[in-house]
């Protein structure tokens, strides 16, 4: 039967192949059972907490459960009282009047929004700026849309800054699209407004839709997290995605929502029109919970995070593993420890062979991009006694090498 080359062109995905690494994983240690030698599964390669959300936001999802409104389908504009509560948080957390209208979006995670947008603003071969490495759902969603990707590198050596300047003004005029994210993922840096407000200036001078992915705006440790809002031209020229996975803890509700000028909302709800419904009412009560009852949640999370952060930072280093700390909360990215490079291992061989011997599953920095190869990243969704013996278990092994 025909698969499209669309499809070939995605590839699996890092996620979806460390997915099956760690099934395997649990397989051996099931038939395992009663031996010594196996350590039970310690998954650190996903960004999903262990934190707990608010209970303000479950109690409204409780209690609009038993609504049969909940159980229907919820057309755009059964969404305008999730949107006038956005819109208010906007103002509360920018400063800005936003329209509920026309200037906000549900989204069933940000993720989705940011693979669906080059399909609603990009033509087939139109070019796209990412920045190398990146989150891999903004690379898939320009397989999509069959659009060409320019990456962008960026350094550890400069910070993990962008250069906008290494292109050329016509390669500027050739892309139509660009797609950012600071606090950047997989890199944990906080970034600076100034980066972005660099990037609107591109986008105007271009004629660039410019798509900022901001699911990390309030997990800033160090410094403040830069926003496509805070610009006084977000109107011109762009669209900001924003999550409840992460600031409180919703993730595995799918809840996300964008803001963004009024042609590029009109552009991704027609899209989105013929791709899907939206979620139910259920879940958009607690979503407004969120943020109208809990809007301090996300902040309180720091403190757990840099604990988490310094600890494990400090037991990799003793065991030799040299860590750059990140301003960001929730990942590590480490460059690979100098036994791996001594033994040629690519990342993602560092990775499964570390699953494999250990049992603590961390990301393979290939899976973000080319400028991911060569570095790892943990993710500390686990108490901080968890993620001293996964240090302890990774330090022993390396001992071993």
């Amino acid at each position: 039967m025909p698969i499209s080359d669309r499809l070939s062109r995605l590839g699996s995905g890092v996620f979806a192949r460390n997915d099956q690494g760690k099934l395997r994983y649990r397989q051996r240690f099931a038939g395992a059972a009663g031996e010594c030698s196996m350590a039970p599964l310690l998954d650190l390669s996903l960004g999903s907490t262990d934190l707990q959300p608010p209970a303000a936001a479950i109690a409204a999802m409780e209690a609009s459960l038993a609504q049969p409104s909940s159980a229907a389908y919820c057309m755009h504009g059964g969404t305008l009282p999730f949107r006038q509560a956005v819109a208010a948080w906007a103002g509360r957390r920018f400063g800005v009047i936003v329209n509920p209208q026309t200037e906000v979006l549900l989204l069933v995670g940000s993720q989705e929004g940011t693979a669906h947008l080059p399909l609603a603003v990009l033509n087939p071969g139109d070019r796209a700026l990412l920045l190398d490495p990146y989150y891999p759902s903004h690379m898939g969603g320009l397989h999509l849309a069959s659009a060409e990707p320019v990456l962008l590198p960026l350094e550890a050596s400069a910070g993990w800054r962008p250069n906008f300047e290494a292109l050329s003004p016509s390669q500027w005029d050739d892309i139509s699209l660009m797609v950012l994210g600071f606090p950047h993922n997989p890199t944990a840096t906080t970034g600076d407004q100034a980066w972005l407000d660099a990037a609107v200036a591109k986008a105007l001078n271009h004629s660039i839709v410019l798509a900022h992915d901001n699911p990390y705006v309030d997990l800033a440790l160090d410094g403040e997290a830069p926003a496509l809002l805070r610009n006084p031209h977000w109107r011109e020229c762009g669209i900001e995605f924003f999550s409840f996975s992460k600031s409180w803890c919703l993730g595995g509700y799918r809840l996300a929502f964008a803001i963004g000028a009024e042609w590029l909302i009109t552009a991704l709800r027609q899209l989105k029109g013929v791709v899907d419904f939206n979620q139910s009412l259920a879940l958009q009560a607690g979503a407004i919970a969120a943020l109208e009852q809990a809007s301090e949640w996300p902040e309180q999370l720091k403190a757990t995070y840099r604990e988490r952060r310094d600890r494990m930072a400090q037991a990799l280093e003793s065991h030799g593993w040299p860590v750059r700390l990140p301003s960001m909360a929730l990942y590590l990215w480490l460059e690979l420890p100098p036994q791996a490079t001594r033994l040629g291992w690519s990342s993602e061989e560092f990775c499964a062979a570390l699953l494999e011997a250990t049992g603590v599953a961390i990301t393979p920095g290939n899976g973000f991009g080319p400028g991911g190869e060569g570095w790892v990243r943990v993710a500390l969704v686990h108490p901080v006694e968890e993620l001293e013996a996964a240090a302890g278990r990774i330090g022993s092994w390396l001992a071993r090498l």
